[in-house]
């Protein structure tokens, strides 16, 4: 079993770089080598018992299942994440997000901020660790979801609160105030399944993947409405966006009032991320 053998295998699933990419990380995370140790030919040197190991995540990944799921961790940030199929991949374009809101806040400034969908609470210990003057609270509907954020939180140091709470439930009428309000919520809209990736239909929580058809941007829609109601002054909205629903996002929340409305692009040129203000 060599490392070329390996690459090799995984091509028939994705191309040849990304093949390369996923043994070199298997390796390294799983197995503790690096990447000369894998060029000197290790792993041709691995135990029998590694060897079987090896072959099962080999396995895994020939039937399309993330590798993250397999090795139970995802690099966010400049941190490993615990996942589990219960919580989305965490993606590199949210880390995007996570560097806007953390540009737009003072690292010594005293807020509370709360993080709706938290998932792996890969947004909101990403903000404790930046902002450590920050109050951050953060809700799930999920209780795998939260029990592995608070795994992650604890694992990682950070500072947050984490709640079961649904958006959709939550009334609009809150002694609750905050300054930062973020959220990255499901907003595919089924109709785009064939046009996903078969290791994210058949293996990520479609309850953190999918909007409802008939209206897809009804957490943005809640979201807002709850933001408007238990926003600061001057406080900050931020919202992952599906570039499909963007615009359809900004006038809903322009009609409520808010104001500064900012869209940005993604690494890789998608309509992605929204700022908004209340004044």
């Amino acid at each position: 079993m060599t490392y070329e053998t390996l690459c090799h295998r995984l091509t028939t699933c994705y191309d040849a770089g990304e093949a390369k990419a996923l043994v070199r990380w298997v390796l390294d995370v799983r197995f503790g080598m690096s990447l000369t140790d894998i060029l000197c030919g290790k792993v041709t040197q691995l135990s029998a018992d590694d060897q079987a190991e090896l072959e099962k995540i080999m396995q895994r990944l020939e039937s399309g299942e993330p590798v993250q799921y397999i090795i139970g961790v995802a690099d966010f940030a400049g941190r490993q994440f615990q996942v589990a199929p219960g919580v989305l991949i965490p993606r590199p374009e949210t880390a995007e997000l996570c560097e806007w809101i953390i540009s737009s806040e003072k690292r010594d400034k005293k807020c509370r901020l709360l993080d709706i969908g938290t998932g792996s609470g890969c947004i909101a210990i990403t903000l404790a660790a930046a902002l450590p003057q920050a109050q951050v609270i953060a809700w799930d509907i999920s209780d795998d979801a939260l029990r592995i954020a608070q795994g992650n939180a604890k694992a990682l140091g950070a500072n947050v609160a984490f709640e079961k709470r649904d958006i959709l439930k939550t009334s609009l009428s809150t002694s609750q105030t905050w300054d930062v309000i973020v959220s990255n919520p499901p907003y595919i809209k089924p109709k785009e399944r064939n046009g996903m990736e078969r290791n994210v239909l058949d293996y990520e929580p479609h309850l953190a993947l999918f909007a409802p058809e008939q209206n897809p941007i009804i957490f943005y829609q809640r979201i807002g409405d709850y933001a408007w109601q238990s926003l600061n002054n001057e406080g900050l909205l931020f919202f992952e966006l599906n570039p499909l629903t963007a615009d359809d996002v900004e006038s809903y929340l322009s009609n409520l009032g808010f104001s500064d409305i900012e869209i940005r692009q993604d690494q890789f040129g998608k309509q992605r991320f929204l700022k908004a203000k209340k004044i």
